[in-house]
């Protein structure tokens, strides 16, 4: 029988308070890419390492994360500030797959922004209540994700359930 090692989490360490010039970079840059209409104190917004991520926080709230060049929202940032840009809308069928991690199929891909550009962060949706469950990158354009019938469409990055998710419940 193999041993059963313990999970490891993610802390968030070197924790520092972003000029506010880098800090409304960081936010407008989010807000143009995703149509997210965030009204935050630039004053209040931190910059952090967790992993191998860089993080930006909002009190004790992780807003987003950097992805190599590029700004995604966290999901639980998706909850309270929606996103009108860069969304793909999954059927219910695929959500149990992609809520434990799974990168996003073609197949289950109802629908996707016509903005979507082969190599651009997405966030995606289920069907039914339009929430949140995953973001990564896109590996297609937007138009032919939904058209086509077999193959991966989105490498997953961030999902419901994963460490980025936990810190705000680890940190308490």
């Amino acid at each position: 029988m193999v041993p059963c090692l313990p999970r490891m989490t993610l802390r968030i360490r070197r924790r520092t308070r972003l000029r506010r010039k880098e800090a409304s970079g960081w936010v407008t840059r989010l807000s143009a890419d995703f149509g997210m209409d965030l009204d935050v104190d630039l004053a209040a917004v931190d910059g952090a390492d967790a992993g191998d991520r860089r993080l930006l926080l909002l009190g004790g709230d992780v807003i987003a994360f950097l992805h190599g060049d590029d700004i995604a929202p966290t999901l639980r940032s998706l909850l309270v500030h929606p996103a009108r840009r860069r969304h793909v809308t999954v059927d219910m069928g695929a959500v149990p797959f992609i809520y434990n991690g799974a990168d996003v199929m073609s197949p289950g891909i109802v629908a996707a922004d016509e903005g979507i550009r082969a190599g651009d962060l997405v966030w995606v949706r289920d069907e039914k209540h339009g929430k949140p469950l995953a973001v990564g990158v896109a590996l297609l354009d937007g138009p032919a994700m939904a058209r086509k019938e077999k193959g991966k469409a989105i490498e997953t990055v961030h999902h419901v359930g994963d460490d980025i998710w936990r810190l705000p419940e680890e940190a308490a």
